[in-house]
Protein backbone atom coordinates (compact mmCIF):
# COMPACT_ATOMS: atom_id res chain seq x y z
CA UNK A 1 0.00 0.00 0.00
CA UNK A 2 1.45 3.36 -1.07
CA UNK A 3 1.18 6.14 1.50
CA UNK A 4 1.28 8.76 -1.25
CA UNK A 5 -1.60 8.80 -3.71
CA UNK A 6 -0.91 7.78 -7.27
CA UNK A 7 -1.11 10.29 -10.10
CA UNK A 8 -4.29 8.58 -11.27
CA UNK A 9 -5.95 9.08 -7.89
CA UNK A 10 -4.80 12.69 -7.75
CA UNK A 11 -6.26 13.29 -11.20
CA UNK A 12 -9.54 11.66 -10.14
CA UNK A 13 -9.70 13.90 -7.05
CA UNK A 14 -9.09 16.99 -9.14
CA UNK A 15 -11.72 16.10 -11.73
CA UNK A 16 -14.39 15.23 -9.15
CA UNK A 17 -13.61 18.37 -7.14
CA UNK A 18 -14.19 20.44 -10.27
CA UNK A 19 -17.54 18.72 -10.78
CA UNK A 20 -18.52 19.30 -7.16
CA UNK A 21 -17.52 22.95 -7.25
CA UNK A 22 -19.68 23.51 -10.33
CA UNK A 23 -22.72 22.25 -8.42
CA UNK A 24 -21.88 23.55 -4.93
CA UNK A 25 -23.84 23.54 -1.70
CA UNK A 26 -27.20 24.32 -3.36
CA UNK A 27 -26.86 21.39 -5.76
CA UNK A 28 -29.72 19.64 -7.50
CA UNK A 29 -29.36 15.98 -6.60
CA UNK A 30 -30.74 14.55 -9.84
CA UNK A 31 -28.61 16.84 -12.01
CA UNK A 32 -25.44 16.01 -10.09
CA UNK A 33 -26.21 12.29 -10.05
CA UNK A 34 -26.78 12.33 -13.81
CA UNK A 35 -23.57 14.24 -14.58
CA UNK A 36 -21.48 12.11 -12.22
CA UNK A 37 -22.87 9.02 -13.93
CA UNK A 38 -22.09 10.31 -17.44
CA UNK A 39 -18.51 11.00 -16.37
CA UNK A 40 -18.18 7.43 -15.09
CA UNK A 41 -17.82 8.30 -11.41
CA UNK A 42 -20.82 6.40 -10.03
CA UNK A 43 -19.66 3.07 -11.40
CA UNK A 44 -15.93 3.55 -11.02
CA UNK A 45 -15.77 0.53 -8.66
CA UNK A 46 -17.81 -1.84 -10.82
CA UNK A 47 -16.41 -4.31 -13.39
CA UNK A 48 -15.61 -3.01 -16.86
CA UNK A 49 -17.37 -6.02 -18.35
CA UNK A 50 -20.64 -4.65 -16.99
CA UNK A 51 -20.17 -0.97 -17.78
CA UNK A 52 -18.12 0.06 -14.74
CA UNK A 53 -14.72 1.66 -14.45
CA UNK A 54 -12.93 -1.45 -13.23
CA UNK A 55 -11.63 0.25 -10.10
CA UNK A 56 -12.47 -0.40 -6.49
CA UNK A 57 -13.77 1.10 -3.28
CA UNK A 58 -10.58 3.18 -3.12
CA UNK A 59 -11.65 5.09 -6.23
CA UNK A 60 -15.31 5.31 -5.25
CA UNK A 61 -14.40 6.72 -1.82
CA UNK A 62 -12.38 9.46 -3.52
CA UNK A 63 -15.43 10.44 -5.56
CA UNK A 64 -17.70 10.68 -2.52
CA UNK A 65 -15.12 12.49 -0.39
CA UNK A 66 -14.48 15.16 -3.02
CA UNK A 67 -18.18 15.73 -3.66
CA UNK A 68 -18.66 16.10 0.09
CA UNK A 69 -15.76 18.53 0.33
CA UNK A 70 -17.50 20.64 -2.31
CA UNK A 71 -20.70 20.64 -0.24
CA UNK A 72 -22.68 18.26 -2.42
CA UNK A 73 -22.32 14.67 -1.16
CA UNK A 74 -24.44 11.94 -2.75
CA UNK A 75 -25.59 9.64 0.06
CA UNK A 76 -26.93 7.00 -2.32
CA UNK A 77 -23.37 6.37 -3.51
CA UNK A 78 -22.83 4.64 -0.17
CA UNK A 79 -25.75 2.34 -0.90
CA UNK A 80 -26.26 1.76 -4.61
CA UNK A 81 -22.80 1.24 -6.19
CA UNK A 82 -20.82 0.60 -2.99
CA UNK A 83 -23.00 -1.90 -1.11
CA UNK A 84 -25.44 -3.30 -3.65
CA UNK A 85 -23.19 -3.05 -6.69
CA UNK A 86 -20.29 -4.67 -4.85
CA UNK A 87 -22.38 -7.56 -3.50
CA UNK A 88 -23.91 -8.31 -6.91
CA UNK A 89 -20.53 -8.01 -8.65
CA UNK A 90 -18.92 -10.44 -6.19
CA UNK A 91 -21.70 -12.93 -5.58
CA UNK A 92 -24.52 -12.38 -8.07
CA UNK A 93 -25.42 -14.71 -10.90
CA UNK A 94 -24.44 -13.75 -14.42
CA UNK A 95 -28.05 -12.82 -15.09
CA UNK A 96 -28.17 -10.57 -12.00
CA UNK A 97 -24.94 -8.90 -13.07
CA UNK A 98 -26.25 -8.27 -16.59
CA UNK A 99 -29.56 -7.00 -15.24
CA UNK A 100 -28.28 -4.62 -12.57
CA UNK A 101 -24.64 -3.62 -12.89
CA UNK A 102 -24.80 -1.59 -16.14
CA UNK A 103 -27.67 0.49 -14.76
CA UNK A 104 -25.99 0.98 -11.39
CA UNK A 105 -22.84 2.06 -13.22
CA UNK A 106 -24.46 4.60 -15.54
CA UNK A 107 -26.87 5.91 -12.91
CA UNK A 108 -30.07 4.91 -14.69
CA UNK A 109 -30.90 2.42 -11.93
CA UNK A 110 -30.41 2.59 -8.18
CA UNK A 111 -30.78 0.13 -5.33
CA UNK A 112 -31.46 0.69 -1.64
CA UNK A 113 -30.17 -1.56 1.13
CA UNK A 114 -32.37 -2.90 3.91
CA UNK A 115 -30.77 -4.42 7.00
CA UNK A 116 -31.77 -2.37 10.07
CA UNK A 117 -34.86 -3.50 11.99
CA UNK A 118 -36.90 -1.84 14.77
CA UNK A 119 -36.07 -4.50 17.37
CA UNK A 120 -32.64 -5.64 16.18
CA UNK A 121 -30.64 -2.40 16.30
CA UNK A 122 -26.93 -3.17 16.07
CA UNK A 123 -27.49 -6.90 16.71
CA UNK A 124 -27.74 -8.40 13.22
CA UNK A 125 -28.25 -11.82 14.81
CA UNK A 126 -31.70 -10.67 15.96
CA UNK A 127 -32.95 -9.87 12.47
CA UNK A 128 -36.43 -11.32 12.21
CA UNK A 129 -37.15 -10.77 8.52
CA UNK A 130 -37.44 -14.32 7.28
CA UNK A 131 -37.59 -15.99 3.90
CA UNK A 132 -39.19 -19.35 3.33
CA UNK A 133 -39.61 -21.45 0.21
CA UNK A 134 -42.97 -22.15 -1.38
CA UNK A 135 -42.67 -25.93 -1.86
CA UNK A 136 -45.01 -25.86 -4.85
CA UNK A 137 -43.33 -23.14 -6.92
CA UNK A 138 -39.84 -22.72 -5.47
CA UNK A 139 -40.57 -19.02 -4.91
CA UNK A 140 -39.34 -17.17 -1.84
CA UNK A 141 -41.80 -15.56 0.60
CA UNK A 142 -40.36 -12.68 2.66
CA UNK A 143 -41.96 -11.38 5.85
CA UNK A 144 -40.61 -8.71 8.19
CA UNK A 145 -39.93 -5.04 8.86
CA UNK A 146 -37.02 -2.69 8.22
CA UNK A 147 -36.40 0.84 9.48
CA UNK A 148 -34.19 3.82 8.56
CA UNK A 149 -33.74 2.64 4.98
CA UNK A 150 -32.47 5.43 2.73
CA UNK A 151 -33.81 6.34 -0.70
CA UNK A 152 -36.37 3.57 -1.14
CA UNK A 153 -38.69 5.95 -3.01
CA UNK A 154 -36.09 6.63 -5.72
CA UNK A 155 -34.63 3.12 -5.88
CA UNK A 156 -35.70 0.55 -8.45
CA UNK A 157 -35.24 -2.24 -5.90
CA UNK A 158 -34.02 -2.83 -2.36
CA UNK A 159 -31.42 -5.42 -1.42
CA UNK A 160 -33.07 -6.92 1.66
CA UNK A 161 -31.19 -8.83 4.34
CA UNK A 162 -33.37 -11.70 5.48
CA UNK A 163 -32.80 -15.03 7.17
CA UNK A 164 -33.48 -18.54 5.94
CA UNK A 165 -33.61 -21.74 7.94
CA UNK A 166 -30.74 -24.15 7.57
CA UNK A 167 -32.35 -27.53 6.83
CA UNK A 168 -29.51 -29.36 8.58
CA UNK A 169 -29.40 -27.43 11.86
CA UNK A 170 -32.67 -25.53 11.99
CA UNK A 171 -30.77 -22.29 12.72
CA UNK A 172 -31.38 -19.09 10.80
CA UNK A 173 -28.69 -17.72 8.50
CA UNK A 174 -28.52 -14.35 6.70
CA UNK A 175 -29.31 -14.14 2.99
CA UNK A 176 -29.74 -11.29 0.52
CA UNK A 177 -32.74 -10.79 -1.77
CA UNK A 178 -33.48 -8.29 -4.54
CA UNK A 179 -36.97 -6.89 -3.90
CA UNK A 180 -38.44 -4.72 -6.69
CA UNK A 181 -40.00 -1.44 -5.57
CA UNK A 182 -43.45 -2.44 -6.86
CA UNK A 183 -43.47 -5.98 -5.43
CA UNK A 184 -46.87 -6.94 -4.00
CA UNK A 185 -46.86 -6.80 -0.20
CA UNK A 186 -43.81 -4.48 -0.12
CA UNK A 187 -44.88 -1.18 1.43
CA UNK A 188 -43.05 1.85 2.81
CA UNK A 189 -43.76 4.67 5.25
CA UNK A 190 -41.62 7.81 5.27
CA UNK A 191 -40.09 8.63 8.65
CA UNK A 192 -40.45 12.25 9.71
CA UNK A 193 -36.86 13.37 10.26
CA UNK A 194 -35.46 16.59 11.72
CA UNK A 195 -32.47 16.05 9.46
CA UNK A 196 -33.11 17.60 6.06
CA UNK A 197 -31.55 15.60 3.25
CA UNK A 198 -32.29 14.84 -0.38
CA UNK A 199 -32.57 11.14 0.47
CA UNK A 200 -35.55 10.31 2.67
CA UNK A 201 -35.71 7.62 5.36
CA UNK A 202 -38.33 4.88 5.39
CA UNK A 203 -39.82 2.08 7.41
CA UNK A 204 -40.52 -0.96 5.25
CA UNK A 205 -43.05 -3.74 5.69
CA UNK A 206 -42.77 -7.06 3.86
CA UNK A 207 -45.97 -9.05 4.05
CA UNK A 208 -45.41 -12.41 2.36
CA UNK A 209 -43.61 -10.71 -0.54
CA UNK A 210 -43.35 -13.34 -3.25
CA UNK A 211 -40.07 -13.40 -5.14
CA UNK A 212 -38.79 -15.77 -7.83
CA UNK A 213 -36.04 -18.21 -6.91
CA UNK A 214 -33.45 -16.09 -8.72
CA UNK A 215 -34.10 -13.10 -6.42
CA UNK A 216 -31.61 -14.65 -4.01
CA UNK A 217 -28.16 -13.11 -4.44
CA UNK A 218 -25.30 -15.56 -4.27
CA UNK A 219 -25.10 -18.79 -2.34
CA UNK A 220 -27.77 -19.53 0.24
CA UNK A 221 -25.07 -21.02 2.47
CA UNK A 222 -22.54 -18.17 2.19
CA UNK A 223 -24.20 -16.26 5.05
CA UNK A 224 -22.06 -13.65 6.75
CA UNK A 225 -19.39 -13.64 4.03
CA UNK A 226 -21.77 -12.05 1.54
CA UNK A 227 -23.28 -9.74 4.13
CA UNK A 228 -19.93 -8.29 5.17
CA UNK A 229 -18.94 -7.95 1.53
CA UNK A 230 -21.46 -5.11 1.58
CA UNK A 231 -21.00 -3.84 5.13
CA UNK A 232 -17.26 -3.21 4.87
CA UNK A 233 -17.64 -0.92 1.81
CA UNK A 234 -20.53 0.78 3.63
CA UNK A 235 -18.23 1.69 6.52
CA UNK A 236 -15.47 2.87 4.19
CA UNK A 237 -17.86 5.02 2.21
CA UNK A 238 -19.41 6.44 5.38
CA UNK A 239 -15.89 7.48 6.35
CA UNK A 240 -15.50 9.19 2.97
CA UNK A 241 -18.85 10.92 3.48
CA UNK A 242 -17.77 12.18 6.91
CA UNK A 243 -14.30 13.30 5.81
CA UNK A 244 -15.77 15.23 2.91
CA UNK A 245 -18.28 16.94 5.17
CA UNK A 246 -15.59 17.82 7.69
CA UNK A 247 -13.36 19.24 4.96
CA UNK A 248 -16.21 21.39 3.65
CA UNK A 249 -16.92 22.83 7.11
CA UNK A 250 -13.24 23.40 7.79
CA UNK A 251 -12.77 25.22 4.47
CA UNK A 252 -15.58 27.65 5.33
CA UNK A 253 -14.03 28.32 8.73
CA UNK A 254 -10.55 28.89 7.29
CA UNK A 255 -11.82 31.39 4.73
CA UNK A 256 -13.77 33.23 7.42
CA UNK A 257 -10.83 33.25 9.87
CA UNK A 258 -8.55 34.72 7.21
CA UNK A 259 -10.94 37.55 6.36
CA UNK A 260 -12.75 38.37 9.59
CA UNK A 261 -11.03 41.24 11.42
CA UNK A 262 -12.33 42.35 14.81
CA UNK A 263 -9.37 44.34 16.13
CA UNK A 264 -6.18 44.90 14.16
CA UNK A 265 -5.64 41.46 12.63
CA UNK A 266 -7.74 38.63 11.20
CA UNK A 267 -9.13 36.32 13.88
CA UNK A 268 -7.19 33.43 12.30
CA UNK A 269 -3.98 35.03 13.54
CA UNK A 270 -4.99 34.19 17.11
CA UNK A 271 -3.97 30.76 18.35
CA UNK A 272 -7.33 30.26 20.09
CA UNK A 273 -8.83 30.17 16.60
CA UNK A 274 -5.92 28.78 14.58
CA UNK A 275 -4.95 25.82 16.75
CA UNK A 276 -8.37 24.13 16.91
CA UNK A 277 -8.69 24.46 13.14
CA UNK A 278 -5.22 22.97 12.69
CA UNK A 279 -6.18 20.10 15.00
CA UNK A 280 -9.36 19.50 12.98
CA UNK A 281 -7.30 19.30 9.80
CA UNK A 282 -4.90 16.81 11.40
CA UNK A 283 -7.77 14.63 12.60
CA UNK A 284 -9.35 14.56 9.14
CA UNK A 285 -6.04 13.67 7.48
CA UNK A 286 -5.44 10.83 9.94
CA UNK A 287 -8.96 9.49 9.35
CA UNK A 288 -8.34 9.59 5.61
CA UNK A 289 -5.20 7.49 5.98
CA UNK A 290 -7.14 4.79 7.80
CA UNK A 291 -9.90 4.99 5.20
CA UNK A 292 -7.35 4.51 2.44
CA UNK A 293 -5.88 1.51 4.26
CA UNK A 294 -9.34 -0.03 4.63
CA UNK A 295 -10.12 0.51 0.95
CA UNK A 296 -6.75 -0.96 -0.07
CA UNK A 297 -7.29 -4.08 2.03
CA UNK A 298 -10.83 -4.54 0.76
CA UNK A 299 -9.86 -4.12 -2.89
CA UNK A 300 -6.98 -6.58 -2.33
CA UNK A 301 -9.47 -9.22 -1.18
CA UNK A 302 -8.49 -9.20 2.50
CA UNK A 303 -11.99 -9.20 4.00
CA UNK A 304 -10.78 -9.88 7.56
CA UNK A 305 -8.20 -7.10 7.54
CA UNK A 306 -10.62 -4.77 5.80
CA UNK A 307 -13.24 -5.41 8.49
CA UNK A 308 -11.00 -4.10 11.25
CA UNK A 309 -9.69 -1.17 9.21
CA UNK A 310 -13.14 -0.21 7.89
CA UNK A 311 -14.55 -0.02 11.40
CA UNK A 312 -11.59 2.04 12.60
CA UNK A 313 -11.86 4.36 9.59
CA UNK A 314 -15.55 4.92 10.16
CA UNK A 315 -14.94 5.66 13.85
CA UNK A 316 -12.05 8.05 13.20
CA UNK A 317 -13.87 9.86 10.40
CA UNK A 318 -17.06 10.27 12.42
CA UNK A 319 -15.20 11.76 15.36
CA UNK A 320 -13.11 14.03 13.13
CA UNK A 321 -16.19 15.21 11.24
CA UNK A 322 -18.13 16.14 14.38
CA UNK A 323 -15.16 18.08 15.78
CA UNK A 324 -14.49 19.86 12.49
CA UNK A 325 -18.09 20.97 12.09
CA UNK A 326 -18.33 22.07 15.71
CA UNK A 327 -15.14 24.11 15.47
CA UNK A 328 -16.20 25.62 12.16
CA UNK A 329 -19.50 26.82 13.61
CA UNK A 330 -17.71 28.12 16.69
CA UNK A 331 -15.20 30.01 14.53
CA UNK A 332 -17.98 31.83 12.71
CA UNK A 333 -19.89 32.59 15.90
CA UNK A 334 -23.42 33.76 15.14
CA UNK A 335 -22.71 33.59 11.42
CA UNK A 336 -22.14 29.86 11.83
CA UNK A 337 -25.87 29.47 12.45
CA UNK A 338 -27.05 31.47 9.45
CA UNK A 339 -28.32 30.01 6.21
CA UNK A 340 -25.81 32.14 4.29
CA UNK A 341 -22.82 30.08 5.40
CA UNK A 342 -24.56 26.69 5.31
CA UNK A 343 -22.92 25.23 8.41
CA UNK A 344 -25.78 24.99 10.90
CA UNK A 345 -27.42 22.06 9.10
CA UNK A 346 -24.14 20.16 9.31
CA UNK A 347 -24.37 20.07 13.10
CA UNK A 348 -27.14 17.50 12.77
CA UNK A 349 -25.73 15.81 9.66
CA UNK A 350 -22.34 15.28 11.27
CA UNK A 351 -23.93 13.20 14.01
CA UNK A 352 -25.01 10.67 11.40
CA UNK A 353 -21.38 9.68 10.91
CA UNK A 354 -21.22 8.73 14.58
CA UNK A 355 -24.54 6.88 14.63
CA UNK A 356 -24.84 5.13 11.27
CA UNK A 357 -24.44 2.55 9.89
CA UNK A 358 -23.03 1.35 13.20
CA UNK A 359 -22.58 3.33 16.40
CA UNK A 360 -19.20 4.39 17.75
CA UNK A 361 -19.82 2.19 20.81
CA UNK A 362 -20.32 -0.92 18.70
CA UNK A 363 -17.10 -0.17 16.84
CA UNK A 364 -15.29 0.09 20.18
CA UNK A 365 -16.84 -3.26 21.09
CA UNK A 366 -15.57 -4.72 17.82
CA UNK A 367 -12.03 -3.48 18.37
CA UNK A 368 -11.94 -4.53 22.00
CA UNK A 369 -13.18 -8.05 21.19
CA UNK A 370 -11.70 -8.76 17.76
CA UNK A 371 -8.45 -6.81 17.92
CA UNK A 372 -7.57 -6.71 21.60
CA UNK A 373 -9.02 -10.10 22.49
CA UNK A 374 -10.98 -8.80 25.48
CA UNK A 375 -14.08 -10.73 26.68
CA UNK A 376 -17.57 -9.70 25.72
CA UNK A 377 -20.01 -8.18 28.16
CA UNK A 378 -23.00 -9.37 26.14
Amino acid sequence: MALIESEEHKALRSAVAALGNRHGRTFDREALWSEAAKLGYLGVNLPEAHGGGGGGIAELSIVLEELGAAGCPLLMMVVSPAICGTVIARFGTEDQKRTWLPGLADGTRTMAFGITEPDAGSNSHRITTTARRDPDTGDWLLTGRKVFISGVDIADATLIVGRTEDARTGTLKPCLFIVPRDAEGFTRRQIDMELHAAEKQFELTLDDVRLPADALVGDEDAGLLQLFAGLNPERIMTAAFAIGMGRYALAQAITYARDRTVWKSPIGAHQAIAHPLAQAHIDLELARLMMQKAAYLYDAGDDVGAGEAANMAKYAAGEACVRAVDQAVHTLGGNGLTREFGLASLITAARVARIAPVSREMILNYVSHQTLGLPKSY
